[in-house]
């Protein structure tokens, strides 16, 4: 495979490619009837797919920098380039986000009845701006990506979602505006403050990386304005509130993008930029402190909220913010071991999470409600859906052998050096989410079929099998196989580890280097 790729220059062109195919599906939308406007997207989506895949042989693993690099100059006055580039942080982000596209459109398919043409042009609007999130290395450049993903988001919420639709798109929009418009006055002072100590005015993100210095008399206002942005966008506790009405409000793909994809874009830019570039004073004992306790406050606090949520997609909602948190636990623990973890949990959340916002959809389309209390003993009528909920919750619960286990183990254990009782602490968690997922499983499932009501609701389709089935493969493997996805992320997170560790107070320094050692 690696051969084949080679010789079509596949490095050359690929990520460029992944961008502009959703754009150039825009206009064929608008080419072909309404009613085959979900065709061209999902034969969008496919092609996406079938290209992108290309990314897991033609990265090289025992490569730890930035592959598939371009850098050419766009407004060179300002210093602005269109350079793209991915390492093995960026890579799992990329895949992720094409292997999900295909999933989402075809698990639209009936749940969209009006403006179709228009949903699914905002789907691929969508996409295109994801991807060049994780894929930039130019500020000016990301931040256009970053801002480019809340016009579509909005209308997605605003105008396919549920009853309180417009409620939930406003308040998305508003937190992520507010933190988004600091990080943008940031990133022009970074270019400035290095441009005066350089004599180069660039948004490169690898000039800005290696002229960190020149900004650390700055560092706690601009890793702040940095942070805010990416904690809305995770979220961290205590900006996780507009997460759980934009989840309930939005249509099914809608919460599987922000599942999936969108809240990863918080937690990959604590990684790719607000750390790397102030790591003094994001590392230090007091910011660490600070950030590692609202992680485990979201932890606990989400997973609590969670067991008393009568609406089942509130629920999950809530089970986000949680598993988020470990994440942001991983991040701050600043191992190999907690950061791979915090990768892995990335990743895993994105499955099994968008599986069971999948299946919840699949819900509301029979039955119109989200009421747990209006389900119950749904496995005698839905066997296969009953089982399908069972193994994501399962997964997403970190039962052994499935996805959810390994990501937060790594964190867990590789965190535990330098946040021992915060560790202890997140771990009570594990506790709670498997009250709160258990419980409403059983009840909508497994309970005493009482309402007659659900007598008809049938169970999975043929569609509906394609687009559960990728998933839970997904969970299986990564649960029993995780080592092809952590070779491919060792490089890149070693090489990060490596970079802050000097950064970290004396005594966390050690153990972090203690910790990281393979």
């Amino acid at each position: 495979m690696n051969a084949f790729l080679d010789s079509i220059g596949y490095g050359h062109w690929i990520l460029h490619v992944l961008l502009v195919i959703p754009l150039l599906g825009i206009p064929a939308i608008f080419l072909v009837p309404v009613r085959n406007a979900r065709w061209v997207a999902l034969g969008v989506a496919l092609v996406e797919l079938v290209l992108g895949l290309g990314l897991w042989w033609a990265f090289d693993p025992a490569n730890p920098g930035l592959q598939f690099v371009t850098d050419v100059p766009w407004i060179g006055g300002f210093g602005i380039g269109y350079r793209v580039g991915i390492d093995g942080i960026s890579l799992m982000m990329v895949l992720l986000s094409v292997v999900t596209m295909p999933l989402v459109v075809w698990g639209s398919w009936s749940a969209i009845d009006q403006k179709q043409r228009g949903f699914y042009i905002l789907l691929l609007a969508l996409k295109t701006g994801m991807l060049g999130v994780f894929i930039s290395l130019d500020l000016f450049l990301f931040y256009m990506f970053w801002e480019l993903l809340l016009i579509p988001m909005y209308f997605v919420i605003g105008m396919w979602g549920s009853s309180n639709r417009l409620y939930a798109a406003t308040k998305f929009v508003i937190y992520t505006f507010v933190g988004s418009a600091l990080m943008l006055i940031s990133i022009v002072w970074m270019m400035w403050t290095v441009g005066k100590a350089t004599g180069e005015y660039s948004f490169a993100y690898t000039h800005l990386l290696a002229n960190a210095k020149a900004m650390q008399p700055y560092g706690p206002y601009l890793f702040g304005a940095f942070a805010l942005a990416f904690a809305v966008k995770v979220p961290l506790f205590p900006f996780h509130t507009w997460l759980p009405d934009a989840h309930t409000e939005a249509p099914t793909a809608g919460s599987v993008e922000l599942a999936a994809i969108l809240l990863k874009m918080g937690t990959y830019g604590f990684l790719r930029f607000a750390i790397p570039f102030f790591p003094v004073f994001a590392l230090s004992k007091t910011t660490g402190n600070v950030m590692a306790a609202l992680a485990v406050i979201g932890i606990v606090y989400a997973a609590l909220v969670a067991m008393v949520q009568p609406d089942l997609k509130r629920l999950v909602a809530y089970s986000s913010v949680s598993h988020l948190g470990f994440v942001m636990l991983g991040i701050w623990g600043s191992t190999v071991e907690s950061v791979q973890g915090a990768m892995v949990v990335m990743i895993a959340h994105g499955l099994s999470t968008g599986a069971l916002f999948f299946m919840i959809g699949m819900l509301y389309e029979r039955r119109h409600t989200r009421k747990i209390a209006d389900f119950g003993g749904l496995a005698r009528v839905a066997p296969m859906l009953a089982t399908a909920f069972a193994i994501t919750t399962f997964a997403s619960i970190g039962l052994p052998g499935l996805n959810g286990f390994i990501g937060e183990f790594l964190v867990l254990i590789g965190s535990f050096t330098r946040y021992p009782w915060l560790v202890a602490v997140a771990a009570t968690a594990v506790v709670f989410s498997a009250c709160y997922m258990l419980w409403s499983t059983q009840r909508v499932f497994f309970n005493r079929f009482t309402n007659p009501l659900n007598e008809g609701i049938g169970d999975l389709n043929v569609r509906e099998l394609a687009v559960l089935v990728p998933l839970i493969l997904g969970m299986f493997w990564m649960g029993l196989y995780p080592g092809p996805i952590l070779r491919r992320t060792e490089g890149a997170v070693r090489r990060y580890v490596e970079m802050v560790s000097p950064s970290l107070p004396p005594s966390d320094s050690t153990r972090s280097s203690f910790g990281a050692q393979p």
